[in-house]
């Protein structure tokens, strides 16, 4: 094996490859990467049972062949190696890579020990790459980090026709997400298993849809799914059944920061495997990556999402977390932070602390539904959910202390939502 490379693409290749390295690992091969050498390309993989990033790029291959070497090690000599071009050989057992005068040997792992690599599943569809990294980066805010609750800690992507919905929950917060995305067309006669299984099915998870209540579209875009015919989906064969995966949370957000330049992901799944197992495929500029599953699926979130006779604020978004921000610094841990609004005046005031110290500050805002309305958020989960928001105002439908609480954009930002459960203690 030996191939030449530039320095820049082979610290790309590896420093991608090297997210799917555990941290720690009673199986020594597992932190190995896969260099395979072959017809002008170079493609490093890393896997460990649950996330397999396979990288490929250009490589000028003299000696075709693969080696398994210590992944983290090599990482580190790609930061440090000099720029320009570099040289790499396999030498008996050792790895050897040489640029600008400077000469690196690595040992081996037995690639024979090595697990075999997951097939990356059919495709489905298609979603813009900086949308879908956008998106998952505004729900995993909401996702859990108790290993022992495996469920919350995951996001559920949701395929329905043309539209896919990304949502996470913690239990204490729920993060819901709409985004277009292109599925992948095909006739009648290539329909997978889940498709074929007929009407029954269809009209089942329909049913299920409508008991949770799902986020619909809004604006012309929903009026006109809501409008279009079940035999009308259209030639990107939208006319399917709607599927849901659950992924974990941290792995999917790695995996689409990574694609985020690559212009479109590639979604590749079989939906024949609703029942949790399988695995799920994003692929785009020469990345491949591929996550098992979590097995469930969260919650259904109409019913929550519901708030019947809210109160309805309006306030700048930005303006609102930069304020919170700021008077966050004086709260005791556990110490929410408290908004006041008021309708005759058109403000909110922010405020946190105790006796002396303290801190507030005042905001213009709209208020509907009642002349005065408190109400009071732990801090990071108030300023995560902020933080999640892109677009200039933010609507806020309030029930009371201790009661949920709906954080919503407006206008093309208005697909995403994010409920908060406030603090019953205002004081």
């Amino acid at each position: 094996m030996e191939f030449r490379i530039a320095r820049g693409e082979l610290a790309e290749a590896v420093g991608r490859a090297a997210r799917a390295l555990p941290s720690r690992t009673p199986v020594p091969v597992l932190g190995g990467l896969l260099l395979t050498a072959e017809a002008g390309r170079l493609t490093v993989s890393g896997f460990d049972f649950e996330t397999m990033v396979r990288v490929e790029t250009d490589a000028e291959v003299t000696a075709e062949g693969r080696v398994l070497v210590l992944g983290r090690r090599l990482l580190d000599i790609c930061r440090v190696v000099p720029e320009g071009p570099v040289s790499c050989a396999l030498e008996g057992t050792r790895f050897a890579l040489e640029a600008g005068g400077t000469r690196f040997g690595l040992s081996t792992l037995p690639y024979e020990e090595y697990p075999a690599l997951p097939q990356a599943p059919p495709a489905y569809g298609g979603v813009d790459a900086e949308a879908f990294a956008t998106a998952v980066g505004q729900v995993a805010v909401a996702a859990g980090r108790d290993d022992t609750l495996p469920v919350l800690t995951g996001i559920q992507l949701r395929f329905d026709g043309d539209e896919m919905t990304l949502s996470a929950s913690d239990r204490y917060r729920y993060a819901v997400r709409l985004l277009e995305w292109k599925p992948e067309a095909r006739t009648a006669g290539e329909a997978g298993p889940a498709e074929e299984a007929g009407a029954a099915g269809q009209a089942r998870l329909a049913g299920e849809a409508g008991a949770t209540g799902e986020v619909r579209p809004t604006g012309a875009a929903g009026a006109a799914r809501e409008a279009r015919p079940a035999g009308e989906a259209g030639e990107a064969g939208a006319a399917r059944e709607a599927v849901e995966v659950l992924l974990p949370a941290r792995r999917l957000l790695e995996a689409a920061r990574s694609l985020a330049r690559c212009g479109t992901v590639r979604i590749g799944l079989d939906p024949a495997q609703q029942a949790g197992g399988g695995v799920v495929g994003f692929a785009g500029g020469g990345t491949r990556t591929v996550l098992r599953r979590l097995e469930g699926r969260l919650p259904g979130y109409g019913s929550l999402f519901a708030l019947a006779d809210a109160a309805i604020a309006e306030v700048d978004c930005a303006a609102l977390t930069e304020a919170v921000r700021r008077v966050a610094v004086v709260a005791e841990a556990n110490s929410p932070v408290r908004l006041d609004f008021s309708a005759a005046e058109g403000t909110l005031l922010v405020r946190a602390g105790y006796g002396d110290d303290v801190a507030a500050q005042r905001l213009p805002a709209v208020l509907h539904g009642a002349e005065e309305f408190t109400v009071a958020f732990n801090p990071a989960y108030l300023l995560d959910a902020l933080n999640s928001f892109e677009g200039p105002e933010l609507r806020l439908e309030l029930l009371g202390g201790g009661q949920r609480a709906l954080l919503g954009g407006t206008g093309a930002a208005a697909g995403h939502r994010h409920l908060l459960m406030s603090v019953k203690q205002l004081v």
